[in-house]
C-alpha cells in the first residue's frame, strides 16, 4: 500500500518515534496546527517513548527534574502541571524529593509525550520500520518493512540509539545466556538468579540503572563495574544555583584552552560558595556554539582526552538512582574498578574473566556468573548496522560525519549528501545530528534542535509532482 498526503497539505514523514521524532511533531503542529500530513514511522506500540521511556521498570527515573524536560521551550512548567494534575506523587511518592524536586519514573514522562501525540489531526501512526528511502520525482519515497510506502515531500530522520556493540573479548559469549548484551530487551534480567555474581561492563548512567533494577529485583549477588577510567556519572547538587561563567567571549580556539578556562572558572566559582554544576550547565548551554567554535582537529581531541570526564559530568544521576548506587558501594556489594577486559573463559558453572587494570598493574582474574553490557547506544557503527542508513549511504543520500557520531549535517539540520551538498527536504533530528552541533542528548538540547527542524520543514516549499 502505498500512503499518499492529501491534495492541500504537504507531507512530513518522521523515520523514527522517540522523543526527538515525537518532537518534530509536536512543534510542526504548534508552529502551524494543520498545515502538514504527519506521518511518523515507528515499530514500536506508542510514539514519544523510544529507548530511554519504553522502559516500564519504576527504578528507572529522570535523571534531569521535571522542570526542565518539557516539550515546548515557551511553556517550560507543562511537564511539572501534567504530574501534578495526575497527582503523580500519590502513585509514586519517591518522586517527590524533601525540597520539592520531582525526579518521576521515565515511563511517566513516556506517558506525557505520547498522550500530547494523541491530540495532533492528522498524525498517522505506521507500525513498522522505514527500509529505504529514495528521491523520485522531486519527493522522497520511504519504503517500510510491512511492504506499504510512505510519500513525502520533507523526510526527517530522527533515528535515535541502537543497541550497545559486543566488545572483541566477549563476542564468545554472544548468543549465550551468559550474556546480556543487550540490558534494555524485555525480560533481560528475568534469568538473573538474587546471589549471581555479575560483571557490568561500563560505570555510566546505564550501569547506575541496572543497579537499580537488579536491587528492585531483590538482587543480593556481587556486583564489579569496570570501565577504562573507572569514572561513574556524577550526582545532582543539593543546592542549584544559576549558571556561572562565559565560554563564548570569545570561544576557546583549542580544546586545552577550553580546559583552561573551565578550570579557572571552577576556581571562581569555588571562592563564591558555588559548586562545579553551576560551571559545566553553563558549558552546557554554550555547548553547541564552542563546539562549532572549535577547528575539527580540536573537537578530535576534545572527544579524545575530555568527553570521558564531560559524559559523568553533564549526564547526573537522578538523586534516588544516586543513593541505590551509594548504599550499594557502602555495603561492599558493588565496586567500581578501572579496568579493560582482556578476555573471558567459559568453565562451565561460571565465567573467567581477564581484567586488566589501569595504570599498568598486573591483570587480575575475576569469576562471575554473568556478564552484562551497559557501554552505551553504539552511535559510530550506525551506518554499518541500520540498513536504512546503510542504504543511504550506498544510494549517496547521507553519509556519516567526520566525527563519528552520526550523520553529516549542515547549521540547519539537512542532510549532506555524497557530493557534499545539503538536501532541503531530507533534515536530520536528535542525536543523529550532534556531529554538527556537540550537544544533542539531553532532552532539554533536544526539544530546541527538533523546534528549528519543524521550523526548516516549514519554510521549504512542497513539490507538486506526483500528487494524487
Amino acid at each position: 500500500m502505498t500512503q499518499h498526503p492529501s491534495a492541500a497539505r504537504a507531507a512530513v514523514a518522521i523515520i523514527g518515534g522517540g522523543v526527538s521524532g515525537a518532537n518534530v511533531a509536536l512543534a510542526l503542529n504548534r508552529l502551524a496546527p494543520g498545515a502538514f500530513d504527519i506521518v511518523v514511522i515507528e515499530p514500536r506500540d506508542a510514539i514519544g517513548r523510544g529507548l530511554a521511556y519504553s522502559s516500564e521498570d519504576p527504578a528507572h527515573r529522570i535523571n534531569v527534574p521535571a522542570s526542565r524536560m518539557e516539550t515546548d521551550p515557551d511553556d517550560p512548567e507543562h511537564f511539572v502541571r501534567w504530574l501534578t494534575a495526575r497527582d503523580i506523587v500519590r502513585t509514586d511518592p519517591g518522586a517527590l524529593l524533601p525540597d520539592g524536586r520531582l525526579f518521576p519514573s521515565r515511563h511517566a514522562y513516556g506517558s506525557y509525550v505520547s498522550g500530547q501525540l494523541s491530540a495532533i489531526a492528522g498524525l498517522v501512526h505506521r507500525r513498522t520500520r522505514a527500509t529505504t528511502v529514495r528521491r523520485v520525482d522531486g519527493r522522497y519515497h520511504v519504503a517500510c518493512a510491512d511492504g506499504g510506502t510512505v510519500v513525502a515531500d520533507t523526510v526527517v530522520l530522527a533515528i535515535c540509539h541502537p543497541p550497545p556493540t559486543i566488545p572483541a573479548a566477549l563476542t564468545s559469549l554472544a548468543g549465550t545466556p551468559r550474556l546480556v548484551a543487550n540490558p534494555w530487551a524485555t525480560g533481560a534480567f528475568d534469568a538473573i538468579a538474587p546471589d549471581e555474581r555479575l560483571l557490568i561492563v561500563g560505570t555510566g548512567l546505564t550501569m547506575a540503572d541496572i543497579v537499580a533494577t537488579l536491587e528492585r529485583r531483590g538482587h543480593r549477588g556481587a556486583l564489579t563495574a569496570i570501565s577504562r577510567r573507572g569514572q561513574r556519572s556524577k550526582p545532582h547538587t543539593t543546592q542549584p544555583a544559576e549558571p556561572y561563567g562565559d565560554f563564548l567571549s570569545p570561544p576557546p580556539a583549542t580544546a586545552l584552552a577550553l580546559l583552561r578556562r573551565i578550570r579557572a572558572t571552577l576556581a571562581c566559582a569555588t571562592a563564591e560558595g558555588l559548586s562545579w554544576h553551576a560551571v559545566l550547565d553553563q558549558v552546557r548551554l554554550q555547548g553547541s556554539d564552542i563546539w562549532r567554535s572549535l577547528p575539527v582537529n580540536e573537537r578530535q581531541r576534545l572527544l579524545q582526552h575530555l568527553r570521558p570526564f564531560w559524559d559523568t559530568h553533564r549526564f547526573r544521576l537522578a538523586p534516588q538512582v544516586h543513593d541505590v548506587l551509594e548504599r550499594r558501594l557502602h555495603d561492599g556489594a558493588l565496586s567500581i574498578e578501572a579496568a579493560s577486559l582482556r578476555g573471558v573463559r567459559d568453565c562451565g558453572d561460571h565465567l573467567d574473566v581477564t581484567l586488566q587494570p589501569r595504570h599498568g598493574a598486573a591483570p587480575r582474574l575475576l569469576a562471575v556468573d554473568r556478564i552484562v553490557l551497559a557501554t552505551g547506544p553504539a552511535h559510530g557503527s550506525l551506518f554499518r548496522d541500520d540498513m536504512l542508513l546503510r542504504q543511504m549511504l550506498q544510494d549517496g543520500l547521507a553519509r556519516p560525519d567526520i566525527h563519528g557520531l552520526g550523520m553529516a549535517v549542515d547549521d540547519n539540520s539537512r542532510a549532506i549528501d555524497a557530493d557534499g551538498a545539503a538536501q532541503p527536504r531530507l533534515l536530520v533530528a536528535g542525536p543523529l545530528a550532534r556531529g554538527t552541533f556537540g550537544e544533542l542528548m539531553g532532552v532539554p538540547d533536544v526539544v530546541r534542535q527538533t523546534r528549528r527542524v519543524a521550523e526548516m520543514a516549514m519554510h521549504v516549499p512542497a513539490s507538486s509532482s506526483g500528487r494524487r
